[in-house]
């Protein structure tokens, strides 16, 4: 009976000072920020019911081709990834799946205002102006034509978007995915200069970070590092559970059989316990 009672002891201030240190570490290491909007309320919500017809129309006059591919189309865009990139930093994106994996407010109050929907006035300004313009209407109600433009890139979407494509089309201009031959397509000079640093390489960034990190930080970057030059991403979160699920599969393909370890080594801890234990109990008798 002593030695369960030192055991208790023993295993009561171990719990004292773990839980006595953990939740302080725990907050200093990750601040509490606010949970991932999907909504994206400080954008505003629109009333207007889009016409995808007029929205092509739309589409080509405002010329979103003149920077924008549009692949699933046959529309490419006037310039190669390299030349893009040079002359605004960062590739452009082809916009085939944009209609399906962004939200619908969020792609809106993108065409209508880049650096508010993208959370990025800290670093674009009058003097230094966003790459992407702000389009400025075609004479009508401008809110009517960017519904239209937007119901246009939803009708044109894939009913589904797989993980990797979804990767590809959302973080791959800026970021690469070596363990699994993912490349960056942007010019690293370029983008150097545009972001401010070189975009990490996301491969093992699940192992660094917890996924409710990942999933506030790409929802909106300015709620874990204040100040980045990371723009906000716009996923639904439908899709940007699949961005997540991506970098999972990719930088932990070993978790599963991890946690089957796991689960494994700590039964058979509980078991070798129990049977020291008893085998203590029978020395000692015998010794009495």
């Amino acid at each position: 009976m002593r030695e369960l009672k030192i055991l208790i002891v023993v295993v009561f201030f171990t719990l004292l000072t773990y839980y006595g240190v953990e939740p302080f570490a725990h907050m200093q290491l990750h601040p509490h920020v606010e949970p991932a909007d999907f909504s994206f309320k400080d954008l505003g919500e629109t009333k207007k019911k889009g016409d995808p017809v007029k929205g092509a129309e739309n589409f080509m006059s405002a010329g979103c081709i003149g920077c924008h591919s549009l692949k699933s189309q046959g529309m490419s865009a006037p310039m190669d990834d390299a030349a893009a990139s040079a002359a605004f930093g960062v590739a452009p994106p082809d916009l085939s799946t944009s209609g399906a994996i962004y939200d619908k407010n969020y792609l809106i109050a993108l065409i209508k205002n880049p650096t508010k929907a993208l959370k990025v006035e800290h670093k674009f300004n009058d003097s230094k102006p966003h790459p992407m313009t702000s389009f400025g209407g075609l004479g009508g109600d401008i809110n009517q034509e960017i519904a239209d433009i937007v119901a246009y890139l939803q009708s044109i979407a894939p009913k589904e978007v797989t993980p990797k494509e979804t990767y590809r089309d959302a973080c791959q201009r800026c970021h690469s995915m070596k363990y699994d031959k993912v490349f960056s397509n942007s010019d690293k000079e370029s983008l150097i200069a545009y972001m401010g640093t070189t975009p990490p390489d996301l491969s093992i960034t699940i192992r660094a970070k917890s996924k409710n990190y990942l999933e506030t930080f790409i929802n909106n970057p300015q709620k874990q590092l204040l100040g980045t030059s990371m723009p906000r991403v716009g996923l639904t979160k439908e899709y940007q559970d699949k961005v997540v699920g991506y970098m999972e599969e990719v930088g932990d393909r070993k978790k599963d059989e991890r946690n089957d370890i796991g689960i494994k080594l700590i039964g058979f801890m509980v078991i070798f316990t129990l049977l020291a234990f008893l085998w203590k109990v029978k020395v000692w008798r015998e010794v009495h």
